[in-house]
């Protein structure tokens, strides 16, 4: 790992071996071999000569199995009975050079874009600038805009994830390297404070590789929410206000005299401590723990952020005048040695008040506190109304400057974050609601067996209950410990929404919601605990009911549902109330796993034209949340494609969606990176809303129809392996990790909803990750090959012809393109001479080659379908990015495969010590952090 040579880091693809594009590519390429060397320099200092030459010589061997030099059999052979104290430092190398790659990609691709902009050339898609551009063409009038922008709302939504197991001093030491490699790249050989940049990597390094990747304990809820608030400080607090004020600014001036985004377009949001399905772990107390967590975090950086505020408003009343209104508020302080500064004092009236509210809602106080016996705000609007009292006071004396900087991000961040830092989502199964709801019907007497109903009789029943104020329990209700549960988490919700307002729960979600009484159940819930009440003319119900469609036969029934909803006139009532704002939430990750990747996407582009067509018709505006995971076999790909293949309609200037695992790392873990890709979700956003994205035109129902028939294809296919094959479950359980990852300590939630052996049962990230690890990457591919070949097989017309029309589908339409890219992208990742390496963890040789012999074949077929259907032999021809990551990391990656398969062995075996289970949790974060979104 001292020297990573040219031949090992040439790039993929013709286009990428020409000169131009090794030229392009060679500041990249100086990285990894510096980073390389000094992390193979502190494995020789730090574990000596014989871990070196063995890591060394794992890399180097790896490299000759790409080069077909030698058999994969001999670099598994070197790892056969290697003693665990061996075992541990080269997974950890090999770990630590994944993660420092990760650093020299990430500051490639911002070296690129600086390249790009300084040649004068037009700005790439899926920024902000080409969107405008765009926007500005179309010719679009005002009163369309602001009316399509109407609630208009971006929502990357913060969720826990088991394949995400780094600590916080990881994710500092990595930040630092970051920091460095970008300032080496920008020219500079030492730091602001003359610290030589080499010898300082050489020192973060040395840090990360004496700092312990993981935890030894069970990552627990409290840490997953900490991560998620970490999330703030490293770069939300700064990028949201920022691209928030910048967009309503751009738009504005693209149509003046409109009051566009009037509310913040980004707003965060959050699951983790909200979402108990399947999760016994979240309790009431932690739904307090999330959201308070979540307004100290806030409060606390608006209390800092005060008192920066301070020390840089000395003006002095002898040199200036202010407003009126600034000299009110300063009068609220009567510091002497401050009289001649209204700005600080007047900020110390804030400080004050910003302290007596912390005081009043916090259960634990923050720094910079000021007691000046003021009241407190009530909401968040009164402090900003505060602060634009100073805004508008700074600008009268031509102190602009002053005002766009500190105070202008406060302003901002307080209208974004309010008291509530972020909006945290309930989410609960539809099955515990029905068992809930039926025990408190029977307890008030209104019913003593509610689940005998038929659907009709469910709904009247609910209905009426809801009609009434009339609580079903109170204090001296005797409730099982499932319901005093579910209802004691329901008002700690309703705490955080009287305490930090509306914000801190704007959602409950119902997961396998497939009923209009899933619905109303849901809601008897928020009305028992005080936050839902629709029996007179004006309903309040702060928490929208969101409806979960999951698997391939909920996301088909998914509109009926909804305009069955909307047909309950209390229900109606409840969404007018709100706004006419009804969101639905789709999900990819148990219809993949119900169905396969293409009927999956097929599924749920098909119920959000329905559900479009639902919204239209009852008057409606439709809101859809994502429940897309990082790998694309949970609906993750990149995400300006995926916004754009969306149907026509469907994102209406609304979009949320999960972000999860590695990829909340990936993606918003520096300022740099958040910017990045809020900028491509809003641009995607804004494009989706007002121009015509889809291409298909008047020949949109053929191309319905050829996906139709496609996609039942793609099903049958992925059913016959995975329903239908006899021994199925044992196999992927034997040559995989999934039982792994259920025992080891890497994550708070169960891997299964209930301790069986079904794979329905199976929760999709164990599912995806475990495949993801094996290298098989199974959900994001199987199926869609045999589907492919036998539709172009059948039918009246010609193969050629057939051939044809998928390729026209693939240049004119986003969503095909989209999901045969995202599938190539998920083909180029697999490897099932790797996966074969897997298969032999399966002792029964008959079931190995039943199953393991259809995976090879319908790989084999996909990726042939892929380049008839494409016309392109280089599966990652329109990802160069990823092209080079996979042809520059991937041999990295062997060794970890290779040790995983022989720590799995010895500890099914009986092996089952502390170190071995270390080295499999290990050799599982490593393959995460490479692949970047394997779960």
């Amino acid at each position: 790992m001292v020297e990573v040579s040219d031949t090992a880091l040439e790039p993929i693809g013709d286009v990428h071996r020409t000169k131009l594009g090794r030229e392009a590519t060679e500041p990249m390429r100086a990285d990894i071999r510096l980073l390389g060397a000094i992390l193979g320099d502190t494995v020789r200092e730090q574990n000596g000569d014989e871990i070196f030459e063995l890591v060394e010589r794992a890399r180097v061997e790896s490299f000759r199995v790409r080069r077909s030099e030698i058999d994969r059999a001999e670099i598994s052979h070197m790892f056969d009975g290697i003693d665990i104290h061996q075992a541990l430092p080269v997974i950890r190398a090999f770990t630590h050079f994944a993660l420092l790659a990760n650093v020299a990609e990430d500051i490639h691709r911002e070296r690129r874009r600086g390249i790009h902009v300084a040649a004068g050339e037009p700005p790439p898609h899926s920024t902000l600038a080409a969107t405008y551009l765009k926007l500005k063409e179309a010719d679009l009038d005002s009163e369309t805009v602001a009316d399509a922008l109407r609630g208009a709302l971006v929502s990357p939504v913060i969720t826990a994830h088991p394949t995400e197991t780094r600590r916080r001093t990881v994710f500092v030491t990595q930040h630092r390297i970051t920091e460095l490699v970008r300032l080496r790249a920008e020219g500079h050989t030492e730091t602001d404070d003359g610290r030589s940049i080499e010898l300082e990597l050489r020192r973060q390094i040395l840090t990360l590789w004496q700092t312990a990747l993981i935890r030894l304990s069970r990552l627990q809820i409290s840490d997953e929410i900490a991560v998620g608030h970490r999330m703030y400080p490293q770069a939300f607090f700064k990028v949201v206000p920022q691209i928030n004020a910048e967009v309503r600014e751009a738009l504005r001036e693209l149509w003046p005299g409109t009051d566009l985004l009037s509310e913040p377009f980004v707003q965060p949001g959050s699951w983790i401590g909200g979402d108990r399905d399947g999760n016994p772990n979240v309790t009431a107390d932690v739904v307090r723990l999330a959201t308070g967590g979540a307004a100290y975090t806030a409060l606390a950086h608006y209390l800092a952020e005060l008192d920066q505020l301070e020390q840089e408003l000395s003006m002095s009343s002898r040199l200036l005048s202010v407003t009126p209104e600034l000299a009110a508020l300063a009068d609220g302080c009567q510091d002497k040695a401050r009289d001649d500064e209204p700005y600080r004092r007047a900020v110390r009236v804030i400080r004050a008040r910003l302290s007596a509210t912390a005081a009043a809602i916090l259960d634990r106080q923050p720094q910079h506190l000021l007691d000046l016996d003021l009241p407190r705000y009530q909401d968040p609007a009164e402090l900003r109304a505060d602060l634009d009292t100073i805004d508008a006071s700074l600008r009268t004396h031509g102190s602009s400057l002053l005002a766009d900087d500190r105070l202008a991000l406060l302003r901002e961040g307080v209208h974004v974050f309010g008291f509530h830092l972020c909006g945290l989502d309930l989410r609960q199964n539809s099955d515990v609601h029905e068992e809930v709801v039926a025990e408190l019907l029977a307890w008030a007497g209104v019913h003593h067996d509610y689940r005998s109903l038929p659907e009709d009789q469910r709904v009247e029943l609910l209905a009426a209950e809801l009609g009434t104020r009339r609580p079903l329990i109170g204090d001296r209700g005797q409730l099982s410990d499932l319901a005093r549960s579910e209802l004691e988490i329901v008002s700690a919700a309703a705490y955080a929404v009287r305490t930090y307002g509306p914000a801190a729960v704007p959602n409950y979600v119902i997961s396998m919601c497939r009923s209009v009484s899933d619905v109303l159940e849901t809601a008897i819930l928020l009305k028992e605990a005080g936050l839902l009440d629709a029996s007179g003319d004006e309903p309040y119900c702060p928490v929208g009911i969101s409806p979960l469609f999951e698997t391939i036969d909920d996301l088909h029934n998914g509109a009926s549902i909804l305009h069955a909803m909307l047909e309950l006139p209390l229900y109606r009532k409840i969404v007018a109330a709100r706004g006419d704002f009804q969101e639905v939430m789709l999900g990819y990750s148990d219809s993949n796993k119900d169905g396969g990747y293409l009927a999956a996407n097929w599924a749920v582009y098909r119920a959000e034209l329905a559900l479009v067509e639902t919204a239209r018709k009852t008057g409606i505006r439709l809101r859809l949340f994502h429940g897309r995971g990082g790998t694309v076999g949970r609906g993750g790909g990149p995400s300006y494609q995926a916004i754009l293949a969306q149907p026509p309609g469907a994102v209406s200037g609304s979009l949320r969606l999960t972000e999860q695992g590695e990829v909340i790392a990936a993606k918003y873990a520096e300022p740099q990176l958040a910017r990045r890709n809020l900028e491509s979700l809003l641009a995607a956003t804004l494009e989706s809303t007002l121009l015509d994205v889809e291409g298909l035109g008047d020949t949109a129902e053929p191309a319905y129809a050829v996906l139709e028939e496609v996609a039942a294809l793609a099903q049958r296919s992925y059913a016959e392996l995975v329903h239908e094959t006899d021994g199925f479950v044992e196999y992927f359980k034997a040559s995989t990790p999934v039982s792994e990852i259920g025992s080891l300590n890497i994550g708070s939630r169960p891997s299964s909803r209930k301790p069986t052996e079904s794979i329905a049962d199976l929760r999709a990230i164990p599912w995806v990750l475990a495949w993801s690890q094996s290298r098989v990457m199974l959900p994001g591919w199987y199926g869609t090959g045999s589907a492919f070949e036998q539709w172009v097989q059948a039918g009246p017309e010609s193969e050629e012809d057939r051939l044809a029309t998928l390729h026209d589908l693939y240049q004119r339409w986003p969503f095909f393109r989209s999901v045969l890219s995202n599938m190539a992208q998920v083909l180029a990742k697999s490897d099932l001479g790797l996966a074969a390496r897997y298969s032999e963890l399966v002792e029964d040789e008959a079931l190995r080659h039943r199953v393991f012999d259809k995976i090879v074949d319908e790989h084999r077929r996909t990726i042939a379908m892929y380049k008839r259907i494409t016309g392109q032999d280089d599966l990652l021809a329109d990802n160069p990015a990823l092209a080079r990551s996979v042809f520059n990391r991937f041999p990295y990656l062997e060794p970890l495969n290779h040790l995983q398969v022989e720590l799995l062995r010895r500890y099914r075996s009986g092996e089952d010590s502390d170190l071995v289970q270390r080295g499999i949790l290990l050799t599982m974060n490593g393959l995460a952090s490479a692949l970047r979104n394997s779960g």
